[in-house]
């Protein structure tokens, strides 16, 4: 009887060792670099995943400063999501200080999103380290501002749960599938609200919107910032705003991190309609994930056109 509930006992633990996740019963711990990556992340992964992101919602777009408590999590994830590009030059100095080689890029738990993405302004030529530290020189990396682009994104984290745990790649794959039903939902919604300003000119104050503007088909004519990160001279805005004269340009799109006074001299002296969007999920309290995100800069952009 004794040799028969141990053999049962046995037996029990090895079925409980196969039904469990690859990497146990515990949410997979994966941190992401933005706000954006954390939203897409979840939206696959579900309760099956713990996501922290590096930066938060708002701020500076060309430093980012990692905590203490943000390291303990980054040596421990077994996933690191990034934007790529040149968008995150302040991850260098925490992937230094942690000391995973399996989190550096190409490592093993390293998952660069702008793979398999078809980039913007990539033929810009690549500048001096001297000139800054954000210039785009590799192709702009904004690239989650187009909705669609939410489509390759979630395929390669949906890949790579996937192959961490491999016990719930059916999960990841129907969170992934319900994802783009909402999406296709949403696209609609979206372009319907913009279609009636199809082709309006528009100034950004950072070049975070080209795939927005892309896809619901806005003309970019120029930025406030001459290079990004590099702020105008008086002899640039004053030959911009002439240039948005003649260009009829109706907005100017603005984030919360630019400095208003700015976008207002500029707006007041073009006659264009300064408007704040959202560059990241969580930049405001109804941008909470990645689709609402859109509702929140549509809205806003689709009254500022309206108004003019």
């Amino acid at each position: 009887m004794r040799r028969g509930a141990r053999l049962g006992a046995l037996l029990w633990l090895a079925g409980a060792l196969l039904a469990a996740p690859a990497w146990g019963a515990d949410p997979l711990p994966v941190v992401a670099t933005s706000t954006d990556l954390k939203a897409l992340v979840e939206a696959v992964g579900g309760p099956r995943v713990r996501v922290t992101s590096l930066a938060p919602a708002l701020h500076d777009p060309h430093s980012v400063e990692v905590k203490p408590g943000q390291l303990a999590e980054l040596r421990e994830a077994t996933l690191l999501v990034r934007i790529g590009l040149d968008h995150e030059p302040w991850l260098t100095r925490p992937l230094e200080m942690v000391g995973q080689p399996r989190l550096l890029p190409g490592g093993a738990a390293d998952l660069d999103c702008s793979r398999g993405i078809a980039l913007l302004q990539a033929e810009t030529p690549r500048v001096r380290p001297e000139r800054g530290v954000h210039v785009h020189g590799f192709g702009n990396p904004h690239y989650w501002l187009d909705p669609e682009n939410a489509r390759p994104i979630t395929q390669a984290i949906e890949g790579a749960l996937a192959h961490l745990d491999p016990a719930d790649a059916a999960l990841f794959a129907a969170n992934r599938a319900r994802f783009l039903q909402a999406l296709d939902r949403a696209l609609p919604r979206w372009r319907k609200a913009l279609a009636p300003y199809r082709g309006a000119r528009v100034v950004v104050a950072h070049e975070s919107w080209p795939y927005f503007a892309a896809r619901f088909d806005l003309q970019v004519v120029a930025a406030l910032e001459p290079t990004p990160g590099v702020p105008p001279s008086a002899a640039y805005l004053a030959a911009l705003t002439g240039r948005m004269k003649d260009a009829g340009v109706r907005v100017v799109i603005a984030e919360p991190s630019t400095d208003s006074s700015l976008v207002a001299r500029v707006a007041a002296r073009s006659g264009a309609r300064p408007v704040i969007l959202i560059p990241s999920v969580g930049g405001d309290p109804d941008a909470r994930d990645y689709l609402s995100l859109f509702d929140v800069d549509v809205a806003r952009l689709a009254a500022a056109l309206a108004a003019r």
